[in-house]
């Protein structure tokens, strides 16, 4: 038999209960988001070690944990405003098991080019990590742009949600076909187009074929529900080194036992689950 692959999830949430309850009380007046009526909502946890479990039951060594900032559409505050400290009781407990996204507030840019330098080079946090939909911006806006030429300052990707979004706020502004853009004018950014930019697939992939800095974040899906030609370019030559893998909460186990399911090729898959994050985001 092969051996296990030690799995790194690229895109997870602070995830203890007391951050999902704020969240939960935060959402009241918003439309209900369509991820709550599909599974519940983004997981939570009594504890830190209870997460560890479940990631060492599913066979899943390191998770990104995300800094996320969403703004909401209908009221115009920024309704999950996670907070570096809240990301830091993951990576400063269990530095070899969790690793930083810092977040991005357009509307703040000073402060959040500030913070964003704060978790690169004092707390080692790996990348940035983008939500824009309820800012009502797209990707490529004026106001990003600080954001891009920050990170490539530091040498660290940008990932950023792409295609739909399940929350009340309108999806056009995260089109992929705004990355194609933001890669020419930045051909040193490594960026990550998360969620698989359905239904836009073939806009992402058709720029990752493009860009050689563009990456194609296979997460926010169970495997089953992956369009074909998502499972075609994981398989060829290109796409196998440019593919990342992640979950966006779903359940470690059963997701990558739908992988299984795939029948990729045990190197495409190592590559995936693996590989290619260490070495995009230079993981020791």
């Amino acid at each position: 038999m092969p051996e296990k692959i030690k799995a790194i999830d690229c895109m997870y949430y602070v995830a203890t209960r007391e951050f999902m309850e704020k969240w939960d009380r935060a959402k009241q007046g918003e439309l209900e988001c369509r991820m709550e009526k599909a599974i519940g909502g983004l997981p939570r946890y009594n504890s830190i070690d209870e997460m560890l479990r479940l990631m060492d039951g599913a066979g899943v060594e390191k998770v990104f944990i995300t800094q996320c900032k969403m703004w909401s559409y209908w009221r115009k505050w920024m309704y999950m405003d996670t907070q570096l400290e809240e990301v830091l009781q993951y990576t400063e407990a269990h530095p070899h098991r969790f690793v930083g996204l810092a977040g991005y507030n357009p509307f703040r840019i000073k402060e959040s080019l500030r913070e964003i330098e704060i978790a690169v080079k004092e707390h080692g946090f790996k990348g940035v990590y983008v939500h824009i939909y309820g800012f009502d911006i797209p990707l490529n806006d004026a106001k990003m742009y600080p954001l891009y030429s920050k990170c490539v300052e530091l040498d660290v990707p940008v990932q950023m949600q792409v295609g739909h979004v399940l929350e009340a706020m309108p999806s056009d502004g995260g089109r992929p076909i705004y990355l194609d853009r933001i890669a020419c004018d930045f051909p040193d950014l490594k960026i990550v187009g998360a969620h698989t930019g359905w239904p836009w697939v073939d806009e992402l992939i058709s720029i990752c074929y493009k860009w050689e800095n563009v990456w194609f974040g296979v997460d926010a899906w169970s495997p089953k529900y992956l369009s074909p030609q998502i499972i075609q370019f994981i398989n060829s030559r290109l796409g196998r080194d440019r593919c990342i893998w992640g979950t966006n909460g779903l359940p470690w186990e059963e997701n990558l036992r739908q992988l299984d399911d795939l029948k990729l090729k045990d190197e495409v898959k190592h590559r995936l689950l693996r590989e290619n994050a260490v070495a995009l985001f230079k993981l020791d």
